[in-house]
């Protein structure tokens, strides 16, 4: 396994174990996306394998130190990935340059390189991401927990354009030209945001209506912020079966065309148990991972009684798919109507979410371990038969 997989693994047992719920936004969630935004720049731009190494080791280890306190969490990410890589046998100078990387991400602190600027528009990148209101929303709702601080909407949507419009921009080539558009498409839809609350104020100050309360916005988000960190954890729960899927499939198929016709020879014969171990393996983990990907339904029947007393998710298809239509617009107009039932409607879809991503990540894991165990056993196998000949 490389350093990065190690990297990769260590950070999220790390946030798994000793990361506080309440980050919305720093968390394993926003790490992986800062590192796939880096690659991304880095495709496109000449970087060696080593700096690569470098700007991927300094991202995976930049937000750790949330661990501890979200105060000069930079440093405190700097003593974890020193501890890291010291355990890892790196030299001193490489462990010095990842550092340097990590305290690049400071809000204030202009890059002085191409790497630190790699790092500072990948940590960065949510400004031209299609849910960036989603994304501030989160980091919104953990300031709120955190004690950081509680803003009304348009403080909220003002420091958003300030920052964007005139505190932030891109540094390298490939964000500037692919990013930059996208930012300005979200500095857009603030400056409506805002132009809507002015209109807002503006009526209430002719028609005084009684506002919401307060609490209900903020279990909106609450709720919209969960339910997407889940759809996102179900994403990179599929993304890894499909790369097992695609490993396995690809090992499959060179053994049965290229080993296969080869062990009807008694000069082969040493080979027939090593290939038939590591076929197997393959086989298995391509079972389990297409486990962990298919779909789970539950369909639950139910009487009209049921959805007059609210025993049914209307969110959920596996549900109103069965309804007819007219019951099923009735039946959502009287959801819309009460909030505490749409409430009791969205715990359950999150529960039961939930318990498809348990599921999901359960059986992942019994792949991964097929897969790890079954090229070992493979690798030493062939290396005993060609050892004993």
């Amino acid at each position: 396994m490389n350093i990065l997989h190690k990297a990769k693994d260590y950070v999220e047992i790390l946030f798994k174990d000793k990361l506080s719920s309440v980050y919305f936004y720093h968390n394993f969630i926003h790490t992986t996306y800062t590192v796939n935004k880096a690659e991304e720049i880095m495709r496109n731009t000449p970087v060696s394998k080593e700096d690569q190494e470098k700007v991927l080791l300094a991202l995976w280890f930049h937000d750790t130190g949330y661990v501890e306190c979200a105060q000069n969490h930079e440093e405190k990410g700097v003593a974890i990935l020193t501890d890291f890589l010291k355990k890892e046998n790196y030299p001193e100078s490489f462990i010095q340059d990842v550092s340097q990387l990590i305290l690049a991400t400071k809000i204030t602190y202009e890059p002085q390189n191409l790497l630190e600027k790699i790092v500072k528009d990948a940590d960065c990148s949510h400004f031209a991401s299609h849910d960036y209101n989603d994304i501030s929303d989160a980091l919104r709702k953990e300031w709120e927990l955190t004690n950081v601080k509680c803003f009304s909407n348009d403080e909220w949507n003002a420091g958003n354009l300030e920052m964007l419009k005139n505190k932030h921009h891109y540094y390298t080539e490939y964000a500037k030209e692919n990013w930059e558009p996208l930012k300005k498409k979200n500095i857009k839809k603030i400056e409506k945001k805002l132009e809507k609350e002015e209109d807002k104020k503006e009526n209430s100050d002719n028609k005084k209506e009684p506002k919401e309360t307060k609490p209900d916005r903020s279990v909106d988000t609450l709720f919209r912020v969960t339910l997407n960190n889940h759809t996102r954890l179900s994403d990179i729960a599929d993304s890894k079966a499909n790369i097992l899927l695609s490993v396995n499939a690809i090992i499959i198929s060179v053994c049965l065309s290229v080993l296969v016709p080869k062990l009807d020879t008694p000069k082969n014969a040493h080979l027939i148990i090593p290939s038939f171990i590591l076929l197997t393996s393959s086989v298995l983990t391509i079972i389990f991972a297409i486990l962990s990907t298919k779909p789970n339904v539950t369909k639950t029947n139910f009487t009209a009684q049921d959805i007059t007393d609210r025993k049914v998710n209307l969110l959920f298809f596996g549900n109103f798919h069965q309804m007819m239509f007219g019951d099923f617009q009735d039946a959502m107009k009287d959801l819309i109507k009460d909030r505490d039932y749409i409430y009791d409607s969205m715990v359950k879809d999150l529960y039961f979410l939930g318990k498809v991503l348990d599921r999901k990540y359960k059986l992942l894991s019994i792949t991964y371990k097929i897969f790890m165990a079954g090229i070992i056993i493979s690798v030493l196998s062939f290396a005993y038969a060609f050892l004993s000949l």
